[in-house]
């Protein structure tokens, strides 16, 4: 873990290179110091309030919206790739009026303790999810949690079709093949993968990400649709009847879309099935060995969602005892490390959790988190359209929104909504 630990700080210095350029504008208006012993990069040194970012973020919107809210803004340059909580503490320091984090970060009694400390009342996470946080150890102490909803679903969807493709097709031990000088001519058994053309996909899980990666694979790919939720998603019902009638009406076979009861009805119908469901207790392994025993010798299960809901051990076995089944994985149940022997699996396709990895996506979530605490520092209320949040992300900074676009504890809290003030 350690060795591993090391070579992800090697590579988040080369990236941070990478990205050094496109950058460069925005560090010229910035100044270096230090917090605490912490290297940081500090914008809007004079601003009357003290916001810490434990990541360099994309895009420069963010930065503008805690400007334009009288902030001096204080990046944390620390190599690690993961910041310890004592390195986060040093980073809070003795006066901070809020944070934005990471997924990767464990936000407990110990930071939200500290943040309270320091006169802090506004935390965001940079993601979506929020389960590395204990948003009641939050709540208790008046301060608000943000997260970053709206702008992942396209995204993630795109990911997980990809991974589906890649795993189906065989493209990355294909691309392992060509670049080791390998190929010496076609064969007719060359890289035999499977077709997804009018085949079953499964979801579990059929909230936003889950409906979106189900219509990419039923409209690209006429592939049938069966999906557990514990709440019928009609609208995405309607859309696949609805596209079933267009195909009929072409001479095409139509597509067909059912919810079932349980999730071992989606595992052995479906030849490819895609998990989108919230990390809980109840979905802690939610696929196990049982389960892997269940689906098609030949399926993909993809993994795009929460790592613990795999049980990674058994996932691993089961791919070294059936090399016809394939999955695809984005997210780990030990982040960042891997369960011993999953990447000597040939038939595993493995990327480090980027499903939210577009441009549009990375700095939008940017943006949300920092409205989530310039709101809550300048007393604006809740943003009452949870699922509209364009208007952060494509207004003019002069008629921006007035209000946190999104806080999960705001109803324990008591604060108000509203739109603009």
């Amino acid at each position: 873990f350690k060795m591993l630990r090391a070579s992800a700080n090697l590579l988040a210095n080369s990236l941070y290179r990478a990205t050094a350029s496109s950058c460069s504008l925005r560090a010229s208006f910035a100044s270096q110091a230090s917090s605490n012993g912490v290297p940081v990069e500090v914008h809007n040194e004079g601003g009357s309030k003290r916001v810490v970012v434990t990541k360099e973020l994309p895009g420069d919107r963010w930065l503008q919206i805690l400007i334009n809210a009288g902030c001096r803004v204080e990046v944390s340059k620390h190599p690690d790739v993961i910041l310890s909580n004592n390195t986060i503490q040093k980073l809070i320091g003795s006066k901070c009026d809020g944070v934005i984090g990471q997924l990767t970060e464990n936000w407990s009694s110990e930071l939200f303790g500290a943040l309270k400390d320091a006169g802090g009342i506004a935390y965001s996470n940079y993601a979506v999810g929020f389960n590395n946080v204990v948003v009641p150890e939050a709540t208790s102490r008046g301060i608000t949690v943000g997260n970053t909803p709206g702008v992942l679903t396209e995204t993630t969807a795109e990911l997980a079709a990809a991974l589906t493709l890649a795993a189906a097709r065989r493209i990355v031990e294909a691309d392992s093949f060509m670049r080791g000088g390998h190929y010496k001519g076609w064969l007719p058994t060359l890289f035999v993968g499977q077709m997804l053309q009018n085949k079953t996909v499964g979801i579990i899980g059929a909230g936003r990400i889950g409906a979106a990666y189900a219509r990419m694979m039923v409209e690209g790919h006429k592939m049938n649709l069966v999906y557990q939720d514990p709440y019928p998603n009609t609208k995405l019902e309607e859309y696949v009847k609805n596209y079933g009638e267009l195909l009929r009406h072409h001479g095409e076979a139509p597509v067909a879309c059912k919810r079932v009861d349980s999730i071992e009805d989606v595992l052995k119908e479906a030849d490819v099935v895609s998990l989108h469901c919230l990390l809980d207790k109840s979905s802690t392994h939610l696929i196990n060995k049982e389960r892997l025993n269940m689906m098609k010798k030949d399926a993909l299960l993809i993994n795009a969602a929460r790592g613990p809901i795999v049980d990674e051990v058994a996932l691993v076995n089961h791919l070294k005892a059936n090399p016809e089944f394939r999955c695809g994985l984005d997210v780990f149940e030990d982040e960042p490390a891997m369960k011993p022997g999953l990447a000597d699996c040939p038939n595993a396709v493995i990327v480090p959790h980027i499903a939210s990895a577009s441009m549009w996506t990375r700095s939008g979530m940017a943006t949300l988190a920092a409205a989530n605490v310039a709101g809550r520092l300048m007393g604006h209320p809740v943003w009452p359209q949870p699922n509209n949040i364009a208007p952060f992300l494509d207004r003019p900074m002069n008629s921006f929104p007035a209000a946190c676009p999104s806080i999960v504890n705001a109803k324990e809290l008591g604060l108000p909504t509203g739109s603009e003030a």
